[in-house]
């Protein structure tokens, strides 16, 4: 194949389920991810076969998206729909995309819809710059899957760079990229895999956007503030102060799910702190609470995980660790001392196994290093 593509998965250690809300969001992409190998076909036909799922993806880039076909090709036709919103596409693509862990909680699914973007852009000789590939991708998601996620993944997955932790504000799409501190200690990330895939869109994902809504509208009702459309209201829209006054009001999941958002922004501030100060350790505990917050006032984390989750807070070598992705099945994610992954292994997989011995072989241990954004590989 002539074009390679490497799009990294994410890990986000504090500012779960907050950017759909716009808020404020840190994250890190790490050197697993999705491969995607391609050549261009001048008649606009696109080929594709997959290294984890069965079966071809046929279609034709140049005539009208079709509705979802409810299988992995549906990221290929989300791509060009996107596109097609803005520039003629007549090249198509022939080739093969793979992913290097299991599918579950890393944003496996805008991983490959960035990949895709910029092979068709690509193709079609369009140039976009890294913000354009992330909302391509985004509206790809979000208008063609139908996930109503934010802008998190996919801007760890382009934005991205080694050894700097991605701080974005999903209000104003403003981000900063900031550089490891020499003196902090030696680390890796941990990625426990429960055995159970996920798939969003079965979960009660768009179910806790639409919760978060309710919450912002009531609040600033409460307030006799002005009310915007449901779809544009989102929590950023209220103030601390107002949540703080009207909270008491609100329906205990409602409140729930603002108490969340509110502790989140504030833990994101102080993970940005942690992480220009060099104090892993510090920014390990937020990482915890985002994780205690999810499980009690998100109302997310399946048995499996939070099982995983219980281990992490019970191993030695771990400074902190969360769900990743929705919460919903898939894996968690920790900050570990690398000198000692073996005995997080053991310790991890034993205590877990302990309690779900039916996973013993699906459950899967991965210690990875933060990487660059997504790119095309010379060579």
């Amino acid at each position: 194949m002539q074009y390679h593509i490497f799009a990294p998965y994410r890990i986000c250690p504090v500012g779960a389920h907050v950017d759909h809300q716009h808020g404020l969001v840190t994250g890190f992409p790490f050197d697993k991810g999705v491969d995607l190998w391609f050549d261009i076909t001048e008649d606009g036909s696109v080929e594709l076969e997959s290294g984890n799922f069965d079966g071809k993806v046929s279609f034709d880039i140049r005539q009208k998206t079709i509705l979802r076909q409810g299988n992995w090709g549906d990221y290929a036709l989300g791509a060009k729909y996107a596109l097609r919103k803005r520039f003629v596409l007549k090249k198509g693509i022939r080739g093969k995309v793979s992913g290097s862990l299991p599918v579950g909680g890393l944003s496996s699914s805008a991983a490959v819809l960035v990949a895709y973007v910029m092979a068709f852009a690509r193709a079609n000789d369009i140039s976009l710059m890294p913000m354009e590939v992330v909302m391509t991708a985004s509206e790809a998601e979000r208008e063609y899957i139908g996930l109503n996620n934010g802008l998190l993944d996919q801007s760890c997955i382009v934005l991205g760079k080694k050894d700097h932790m991605l701080m974005l504000d999903c209000d104003s799409n403003e981000y900063r990229l900031i550089p490891r501190n020499p003196k902090m200690k030696e680390f890796e990330f941990g990625i426990f895999f429960s055995g159970l895939t996920r798939n969003l869109m079965s979960s009660d994902f768009n179910l806790r956007v639409q919760e978060c809504k309710v919450a912002a509208w009531d609040l600033l009702a409460y307030d006799n503030q002005p009310i915007k459309a449901f779809d544009k209201t989102f929590m950023r829209d209220v103030p601390r102060s107002v949540y703080e006054q009207y909270r008491d009001k609100l329906p205990r999941r409602f409140a729930n799910r603002a108490e969340h958002y509110f502790s989140e922004y504030k833990r994101v501030r102080q993970a940005v702190t942690a992480w220009d100060s060099g104090n892993l350790d510090w920014l390990g505990q937020l990482s915890f609470e985002s994780c205690e917050s999810s499980i009690n006032n998100w109302e997310c984390g399946s048995p499996e995980l939070i099982s995983i989750y219980r281990a992490m807070r019970n191993t030695d070598g771990i400074y902190g660790g969360r769900f990743s992705g929705a919460g919903f099945k898939g894996a968690c994610i920790a900050l570990v001392d690398p000198s000692k992954k073996d005995a997080i292994r053991e310790s991890i997989t034993r205590q877990y196994l302990a309690e779900f011995p039916q996973y013993k072989d699906t459950f899967e241990v991965h210690f990875v290093k933060s990487a660059d954004g997504a790119a095309f590989i010379e060579g």
